[in-house]
């Protein structure tokens, strides 16, 4: 009876080959649903636009200026920031689509222009889009601990990153030298059913994995004050911005990479209470 005679060399070179295909195979699969989880997304935001009315409101008797710590010099730009328009949104269209909205976003400069919404966890958002169908592309989605009607001191909106620039992928720009040197550029405007208002930006930065930025709640008041200098030191630009311990702030956190996050604090400067 003849032996086989098995050749390692063929043998290690079919498990490379299975190896890469299988490789190629889940990359093709991961494309495609990336793709799928793409489209949908950018038809939901187009749809959501269209149906949705933003109305930019001036400023009544009962529009509330945040008081400052300190008397600022005519050249900050806070003195233009409190001029612009704070936008209004009605929530009855958003809710018949989802109940869980809690409000609506505008970044300058970027293509951030959603509405946010809010559940028991960090996590269902994630995977899921604003009509709560299954989508990693998630949606913009607000901290489980806050409460939009408590006024915490620091309000947190995530959502991913995304390279086609949709949810927080433009959020990227706030890095670039053109957003940075566009004083315009450094305001954010929120509507809520209980509120409007006006933010305007202190920091910008990327960091390492961490969630020492997310905290909602703080003890003293000297807690808040060393929260908001390790927020302002790690800013890759300065903005002239003073923020006190009276301050409310908001931050905007994303996906950099695999490793790092992308972060924006602003305080808030302007509201209207509806």
């Amino acid at each position: 009876m003849k032996k086989i005679r098995i050749k390692w060399k063929n043998v290690i070179a079919l498990i490379i080959f299975i190896c890469c295909l299988v490789t190629l195979i889940i990359s093709i699969i991961n494309i495609v649903t990336w793709k799928k989880d793409s489209d949908s997304t950018d038809k939901q935001i187009k749809e959501i636009q269209e149906q949705v009315e933003i109305e930019e409101v001036v400023d009544t008797p009962d529009t509330e200026i945040i008081e400052q710590v300190e008397e600022l010099p005519k050249e900050n730009p806070y003195w233009d920031y409190i001029k612009m328009n704070m936008i209004d949104v009605d929530f009855d269209e958003l809710k018949s689509i989802n109940d869980q909205v809690k409000g609506w976003i505008q970044v300058n400069g970027t293509n951030i222009n959603y509405p946010f919404v809010q559940t028991k966890d960090n996590e269902y958002y994630l995977k899921h889009s604003f009509d709560k169908s299954k989508n990693n592309a998630g949606w913009v989605f607000l901290d489980y601990r806050n409460d939009l009607k408590s006024e915490e001191k620091n309000t947190i909106l995530y959502a991913h990153g995304r390279i086609d620039k949709t949810m927080f992928g433009s959020l990227r720009n706030t890095l670039k030298k053109e957003w940075l040197n566009d004083s315009s550029n450094h305001v954010v405007k929120i509507s809520t059913e209980y509120e409007n208002t006006l933010w305007q930006v202190f920091s910008v930065y990327r960091i390492p994995t961490t969630n020492d930025y997310i905290q909602t709640n703080f003890t003293t008041d000297s807690e808040f004050v060393e929260f908001i200098n390790m927020l302002k030191e790690r800013s890759i630009h300065d903005f002239d911005t003073i923020v006190s311990v009276s301050d409310r702030i908001l931050t905007l956190s994303t996906c950099y990479n695999k490793s790092e996050k992308l972060v924006l604090h602003a305080k808030l400067i302007k509201r209207e209470v509806k």
